[in-house]
């Protein structure tokens, strides 16, 4: 990433450098922030795999009473991000999951975040995401989504956040 080339963040993990993205430049916390929220997102998609499994599922109920109610809490954080950004399930320091979303690139991994923790599942609601097939219907690309998750990663995910 041009943003860091030659400097002291040339090399460091993208988690590292989130942990500050406070004292950076727009450039770093942007391109930084971009490229991992795309990358992390387009990991979340696959054939759509039943749902999630396990432990995963034994934790959303925990924290939202059912699956169902956790993707209704998720697809209206999702509705309501005015303007750009991200929708977000992460696991915070407490180990209990919950919902946020973020504006533009940012996530739950920067400093500057209003909430902290390990993302496990993000929805991209930037217009370029949905606009070619929904136009402005946000809520019709939000309700498609649930068919595309791949809830393998997602478990996946979710596991290596507990033990690290």
């Amino acid at each position: 990433m041009n943003a860091v080339k030659g400097t002291a963040l040339e090399g460091k993990p993208l988690s590292e450098i989130f942990g500050g993205i406070s004292k950076q430049t727009d450039a770093v916390r942007n391109n930084g922030g971009g490229y991992y929220n795309h990358l992390f997102f387009w990991r979340n998609l696959g054939k759509g795999t039943s749902g999630p499994s396990g432990e995963l599922s034994s934790a959303l109920v925990k924290s939202f009473g059912s699956v169902d109610k956790f993707k209704e809490v998720f697809s209206t954080a999702a509705k309501t991000r005015f303007g750009s950004g991200w929708a977000w399930l992460y696991i915070g320091t407490d180990k209990n999951l919950a919902v946020t979303s973020s504006p533009n690139q940012d996530n739950p991994l920067m400093d500057i975040s209003t909430v902290k923790g390990t993302p496990l599942l993000t929805l991209d609601v930037w217009e370029h995401a949905y606009y070619l097939k929904y136009q402005n219907k946000r809520p019709d690309y939000i309700d498609a989504f649930w068919n595309v998750v791949n809830w393998d990663e997602v478990n996946r995910r979710y596991q290596m956040a507990l033990k690290g």
